[in-house]
């Protein structure tokens, strides 16, 4: 990912049942209720509990600055059909190394419909087709077993477990990682 800053350009993607989108104001209220629900909360890493209008308001006007400066590209996870926000999915770039983190959330509502996987499936095609990255990762607190499913079905592989690697809540937790390499991904294409 050998792009200037300021280079990247944050399209619309599409999926059969999702459209993918970047946020905006209209977003806040939505973000603010499905976010601010302590399941979410409780499966992710960065999202404050309690969270409130001013934390979506300060998240989603952060989004254009760190767009610019490509560090990290984030978009709303919308139904195609309905327009209705149900999550979110970034990537997190690291230029230097032609790689990114990919991180997701999707609101307690709309959990076990496959969300989450269609999204990802869509961003790692994003990822390398679009940003030319090599490789795309991603970690999950090994409780949550549902966001390791996403990974695993969005074709990306097992690469080890990171014991103790966060503090949430005072307790420490593993995190399993996960990757797709684009040599993977290039593959797949093929079969």
């Amino acid at each position: 990912m050998e792009a200037i800053a300021g280079m990247i350009k944050q399209s619309i993607l599409k999926t059969r049942r999702l459209l993918l989108r970047p946020f905006g104001n209209d977003d806040i209220d939505t973000v603010t209720e499905l976010a601010g629900d302590f399941s979410v909360y409780d499966t992710t890493l960065n999202i404050p509990h309690p969270y409130s209008r001013s934390d979506s308001e300060a998240w989603i006007a952060s989004h254009p600055e760190d767009l610019k400066n490509d560090r990290i590209v984030i978009y709303a996870i919308t139904i195609k059909k309905s327009g209705v926000l149900v999550g979110a999915i970034s990537l997190d770039l690291k230029p230097v190394y032609d790689s990114a983190e990919m991180g997701y959330w999707i609101g307690k509502p709309y959990w076990n419909k496959g969300y989450a996987t269609e999204a990802a499936i869509r961003m790692i095609q994003y990822g390398f087709d679009d940003l030319h990255l090599n490789r795309i990762f991603a970690h999950y607190f090994i409780r949550n077993g549902a966001s390791g499913k996403v990974m695993k079905k969005a074709g990306m592989k097992y690469e080890g477990c990171l014991r103790q690697a966060v503090k949430k809540d005072g307790h420490y937790e593993d995190l399993d990682v996960f990757a797709i390499l684009r040599s993977e991904y290039e593959d797949s294409l093929v079969k």
